[in-house]
C-alpha cells in the first residue's frame, strides 16, 4: 500500500501524543514530591492537578484520533 496523506499526520499526532505522556509522567512526579512536603503550596498543587487532567483528556483525544473506528 502507498503513503497516504493521513501518515505523516498520524506520526505528528504520535510524537505529540509521546510529548503529552511525558509530561503527564513529570507533573505526576513533581505532584507526588510537592505531596510529600509539610508546607506545600496548596494551589501550586491544584494547579498541577489541574494541568495533568487536562493532559489526560488531550492523550485520550489524540489517542482516539489514530485509532479507527471498526463497526463491529
Amino acid at each position: 500500500m502507498t503513503n497516504t496523506p493521513s501518515e505523516p499526520q498520524d506520526e505528528q499526532l504520535m510524537s505529540e501524543l509521546a510529548m503529552l505522556r511525558e509530561e503527564h509522567r513529570d507533573l505526576d512526579s513533581a505532584i507526588n514530591a510537592l505531596e510529600g512536603i509539610t508546607a506545600a503550596d496548596q494551589l501550586q498543587i491544584q494547579r498541577l492537578k489541574k494541568r495533568k487532567l487536562w493532559l489526560k483528556d488531550r492523550i485520550i483525544a489524540l489517542s482516539d484520533q489514530l485509532t479507527p473506528d471498526i463497526i463491529a
